[in-house]
Protein backbone atom coordinates (compact mmCIF):
# COMPACT_ATOMS: atom_id res chain seq x y z
CA UNK A 1 0.00 0.00 0.00
CA UNK A 2 1.50 3.14 -1.35
CA UNK A 3 0.77 5.31 1.93
CA UNK A 4 1.79 8.93 0.07
CA UNK A 5 4.66 9.89 2.03
CA UNK A 6 6.85 10.15 -0.84
CA UNK A 7 8.57 13.85 -0.58
CA UNK A 8 6.23 14.69 2.16
CA UNK A 9 8.44 16.73 5.33
CA UNK A 10 7.35 15.26 9.20
CA UNK A 11 8.54 17.11 12.27
CA UNK A 12 8.52 14.72 15.22
CA UNK A 13 9.27 16.38 18.27
CA UNK A 14 11.37 14.70 21.22
CA UNK A 15 12.09 11.83 18.68
CA UNK A 16 16.10 10.82 19.62
CA UNK A 17 14.71 7.92 21.05
CA UNK A 18 11.44 6.20 22.54
CA UNK A 19 7.86 6.85 20.76
CA UNK A 20 9.36 9.85 19.21
CA UNK A 21 12.23 8.13 17.42
CA UNK A 22 10.09 5.18 16.19
CA UNK A 23 7.54 7.26 14.87
CA UNK A 24 10.46 9.39 12.63
CA UNK A 25 12.00 5.34 11.39
CA UNK A 26 8.73 4.47 10.61
CA UNK A 27 7.90 8.01 8.71
CA UNK A 28 11.26 7.72 6.66
CA UNK A 29 10.90 4.58 5.61
CA UNK A 30 7.64 5.19 4.15
CA UNK A 31 9.58 8.32 2.22
CA UNK A 32 8.79 11.66 4.67
CA UNK A 33 11.97 13.47 5.42
CA UNK A 34 12.26 13.82 9.15
CA UNK A 35 13.34 16.40 10.94
CA UNK A 36 14.27 14.59 14.54
CA UNK A 37 14.14 17.19 17.52
CA UNK A 38 15.54 17.03 21.32
CA UNK A 39 17.70 18.28 23.84
CA UNK A 40 20.80 16.12 23.26
CA UNK A 41 22.70 16.50 19.67
CA UNK A 42 25.22 13.55 20.44
CA UNK A 43 21.58 11.19 20.83
CA UNK A 44 19.65 13.22 17.87
CA UNK A 45 22.87 12.62 15.58
CA UNK A 46 22.84 8.67 16.14
CA UNK A 47 19.32 8.68 15.50
CA UNK A 48 19.45 10.79 12.40
CA UNK A 49 22.68 8.56 11.42
CA UNK A 50 20.15 5.29 11.74
CA UNK A 51 17.68 6.53 9.75
CA UNK A 52 19.68 7.46 6.98
CA UNK A 53 21.84 3.99 7.44
CA UNK A 54 18.71 2.77 6.69
CA UNK A 55 17.72 4.28 3.39
CA UNK A 56 15.56 7.03 4.88
CA UNK A 57 16.34 10.96 4.71
CA UNK A 58 16.63 12.48 8.37
CA UNK A 59 18.14 15.76 9.77
CA UNK A 60 18.22 17.47 13.43
CA UNK A 61 16.74 20.26 15.08
CA UNK A 62 18.60 20.93 19.08
CA UNK A 63 15.86 22.47 21.04
CA UNK A 64 15.18 21.70 25.14
CA UNK A 65 11.40 22.79 24.81
CA UNK A 66 11.46 23.19 28.48
CA UNK A 67 10.49 26.95 27.66
CA UNK A 68 9.39 28.93 24.49
CA UNK A 69 12.96 30.50 23.74
CA UNK A 70 13.38 27.42 21.01
CA UNK A 71 10.51 28.49 19.18
CA UNK A 72 11.80 31.60 17.70
CA UNK A 73 14.50 29.49 15.70
CA UNK A 74 12.99 26.64 14.54
CA UNK A 75 10.74 28.26 12.26
CA UNK A 76 13.83 30.00 10.58
CA UNK A 77 15.38 26.66 9.90
CA UNK A 78 12.35 24.69 9.48
CA UNK A 79 10.32 26.71 6.37
CA UNK A 80 7.33 24.25 6.05
CA UNK A 81 6.42 20.95 6.68
CA UNK A 82 3.60 18.46 6.29
CA UNK A 83 3.16 16.55 9.15
CA UNK A 84 3.60 17.57 12.68
CA UNK A 85 4.27 14.97 15.40
CA UNK A 86 3.83 16.35 18.90
CA UNK A 87 5.74 14.54 21.66
CA UNK A 88 7.15 15.35 25.41
CA UNK A 89 8.42 12.60 27.69
CA UNK A 90 6.16 12.54 30.94
CA UNK A 91 6.49 14.29 33.89
CA UNK A 92 7.60 12.63 37.32
CA UNK A 93 5.32 10.29 39.20
CA UNK A 94 3.26 11.62 42.06
CA UNK A 95 -0.03 12.09 43.64
CA UNK A 96 -2.69 14.87 42.79
CA UNK A 97 -2.49 16.17 46.26
CA UNK A 98 1.18 17.44 46.40
CA UNK A 99 1.48 18.49 42.59
CA UNK A 100 4.60 21.81 42.93
CA UNK A 101 3.52 24.79 41.43
CA UNK A 102 6.84 25.00 39.71
CA UNK A 103 6.42 21.48 38.28
CA UNK A 104 2.63 22.71 37.00
CA UNK A 105 4.14 25.58 35.41
CA UNK A 106 7.34 23.97 33.77
CA UNK A 107 5.14 21.02 32.27
CA UNK A 108 2.41 22.86 30.83
CA UNK A 109 5.00 24.86 29.17
CA UNK A 110 6.84 21.87 27.70
CA UNK A 111 3.56 19.40 27.43
CA UNK A 112 0.78 22.16 26.15
CA UNK A 113 2.22 25.84 24.87
CA UNK A 114 5.00 24.78 23.20
CA UNK A 115 3.33 21.63 21.51
CA UNK A 116 0.12 24.31 20.39
CA UNK A 117 2.74 26.84 19.35
CA UNK A 118 4.65 24.69 16.98
CA UNK A 119 1.49 23.71 15.11
CA UNK A 120 0.41 27.34 14.91
CA UNK A 121 3.71 28.00 13.06
CA UNK A 122 2.94 25.37 10.31
CA UNK A 123 -1.07 25.81 9.88
CA UNK A 124 -1.00 28.50 7.66
CA UNK A 125 1.41 26.94 5.11
CA UNK A 126 -0.93 23.33 5.28
CA UNK A 127 -3.96 25.33 5.18
CA UNK A 128 -2.59 26.90 2.13
CA UNK A 129 -1.21 23.44 0.87
CA UNK A 130 -4.59 22.29 1.78
CA UNK A 131 -2.59 18.93 3.38
CA UNK A 132 -1.52 18.54 6.90
CA UNK A 133 -1.70 16.26 9.38
CA UNK A 134 -1.07 16.98 13.28
CA UNK A 135 -1.00 13.87 15.24
CA UNK A 136 0.06 14.04 18.86
CA UNK A 137 1.42 11.29 21.57
CA UNK A 138 -0.14 11.43 24.60
CA UNK A 139 -1.46 9.18 27.01
CA UNK A 140 -3.35 6.52 28.58
CA UNK A 141 -4.37 8.57 31.20
CA UNK A 142 -6.54 10.71 28.87
CA UNK A 143 -8.92 7.99 29.27
CA UNK A 144 -8.37 6.37 32.46
CA UNK A 145 -6.22 8.44 34.85
CA UNK A 146 -2.79 6.62 35.84
CA UNK A 147 -2.32 6.29 39.86
CA UNK A 148 0.76 8.51 40.92
CA UNK A 149 0.99 10.37 37.82
CA UNK A 150 -1.33 13.45 38.80
CA UNK A 151 1.02 16.10 36.44
CA UNK A 152 0.44 13.86 33.21
CA UNK A 153 -3.17 12.72 34.36
CA UNK A 154 -3.94 16.97 34.60
CA UNK A 155 -2.38 18.02 31.53
CA UNK A 156 -2.44 15.67 28.68
CA UNK A 157 -6.34 15.73 28.41
CA UNK A 158 -5.88 19.96 27.83
CA UNK A 159 -3.53 18.96 24.88
CA UNK A 160 -6.99 16.31 23.51
CA UNK A 161 -9.26 19.04 24.21
CA UNK A 162 -7.04 21.69 22.18
CA UNK A 163 -6.91 19.16 19.31
CA UNK A 164 -10.65 18.04 19.04
CA UNK A 165 -11.04 21.63 18.71
CA UNK A 166 -9.02 22.13 15.78
CA UNK A 167 -9.93 19.38 14.11
CA UNK A 168 -13.03 21.15 13.34
CA UNK A 169 -11.56 24.24 12.68
CA UNK A 170 -9.21 22.78 9.63
CA UNK A 171 -11.45 19.87 8.54
CA UNK A 172 -12.49 21.41 5.35
CA UNK A 173 -8.63 22.30 4.51
CA UNK A 174 -7.41 19.08 4.51
CA UNK A 175 -5.94 19.14 7.63
CA UNK A 176 -6.71 16.30 10.09
CA UNK A 177 -5.58 16.30 13.87
CA UNK A 178 -5.80 13.23 15.45
CA UNK A 179 -4.45 11.95 19.03
CA UNK A 180 -2.52 8.37 19.57
CA UNK A 181 -2.95 6.41 22.84
CA UNK A 182 0.21 4.65 23.81
CA UNK A 183 -0.75 1.71 26.32
CA UNK A 184 2.59 -0.03 27.77
CA UNK A 185 4.83 0.28 24.52
CA UNK A 186 8.10 -0.61 25.88
CA UNK A 187 10.48 2.27 26.06
CA UNK A 188 12.89 3.32 28.49
CA UNK A 189 9.93 5.41 30.08
CA UNK A 190 7.73 2.26 30.81
CA UNK A 191 11.13 1.05 32.34
CA UNK A 192 11.56 3.63 34.67
CA UNK A 193 7.88 3.80 36.08
CA UNK A 194 8.03 -0.14 36.89
CA UNK A 195 11.23 1.10 38.96
CA UNK A 196 9.46 3.45 40.18
CA UNK A 197 6.72 1.53 41.45
CA UNK A 198 8.88 -1.13 42.97
CA UNK A 199 10.70 0.78 45.29
CA UNK A 200 7.30 2.66 46.46
CA UNK A 201 5.87 -0.56 46.77
CA UNK A 202 8.65 -2.46 48.24
CA UNK A 203 8.92 -5.27 45.65
CA UNK A 204 11.34 -6.62 43.32
CA UNK A 205 11.18 -4.67 40.20
CA UNK A 206 10.56 -7.71 37.95
CA UNK A 207 7.50 -8.45 40.23
CA UNK A 208 6.47 -5.00 39.33
CA UNK A 209 7.00 -5.62 35.30
CA UNK A 210 5.35 -8.88 35.19
CA UNK A 211 2.35 -7.31 37.25
CA UNK A 212 1.93 -4.79 34.86
CA UNK A 213 2.27 -7.26 31.67
CA UNK A 214 -0.33 -9.64 33.15
CA UNK A 215 -2.73 -6.50 33.38
CA UNK A 216 -2.75 -6.43 29.10
CA UNK A 217 -5.10 -8.47 27.70
CA UNK A 218 -2.55 -9.75 25.34
CA UNK A 219 -0.08 -10.23 27.71
CA UNK A 220 2.87 -8.66 26.71
CA UNK A 221 4.11 -5.23 26.20
CA UNK A 222 3.71 -3.31 22.85
CA UNK A 223 6.38 -2.81 20.18
CA UNK A 224 7.81 0.80 19.56
CA UNK A 225 7.36 0.26 15.90
CA UNK A 226 3.57 -0.83 16.69
CA UNK A 227 2.79 1.90 17.48
CA UNK A 228 4.30 4.32 15.00
CA UNK A 229 2.92 2.16 12.56
CA UNK A 230 -0.41 3.81 13.34
CA UNK A 231 0.96 6.85 13.58
CA UNK A 232 2.63 6.49 10.08
CA UNK A 233 -0.79 5.77 8.89
CA UNK A 234 -2.59 8.75 10.44
CA UNK A 235 -0.47 10.73 8.46
CA UNK A 236 -0.44 9.37 5.53
CA UNK A 237 -2.83 10.67 2.53
CA UNK A 238 -4.55 6.92 3.02
CA UNK A 239 -6.21 8.75 6.44
CA UNK A 240 -7.62 11.67 4.82
CA UNK A 241 -10.83 11.05 6.23
CA UNK A 242 -9.77 10.19 9.63
CA UNK A 243 -9.75 13.11 12.09
CA UNK A 244 -10.68 14.94 15.34
CA UNK A 245 -9.87 10.65 17.01
CA UNK A 246 -8.39 9.01 19.47
CA UNK A 247 -6.76 6.32 18.22
CA UNK A 248 -5.61 3.18 21.08
CA UNK A 249 -2.44 1.04 20.75
CA UNK A 250 -2.50 -0.20 24.07
CA UNK A 251 -3.22 -4.12 23.53
CA UNK A 252 -6.92 -3.65 24.74
CA UNK A 253 -5.74 -2.32 28.41
CA UNK A 254 -7.79 0.42 28.65
CA UNK A 255 -11.31 -1.11 29.89
CA UNK A 256 -13.22 2.06 29.05
CA UNK A 257 -15.63 1.93 26.00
Amino acid sequence: MDLGLAGRVALVMGSSQGLGYACAASLAREGAHVVLTGRHRQSLEASCDAIRAAGGRASIHVADFQDMTPLFGIKKDIADVDIVVTNCGGPPPGDAAHIDMADLDRYFTAMVRVPIATVEMYLPGMRQRKFGRIINIISSGVLQPIANLALSNTLRPALVGWAKTLSVEVAADGVTVNSVVPGRIHTRRVDSLNVAAAARQGRPVEDVSRASRDAIPMKRYGDPAEFADMVTFLASARAGYVTGTLVRVDGGLVGSL
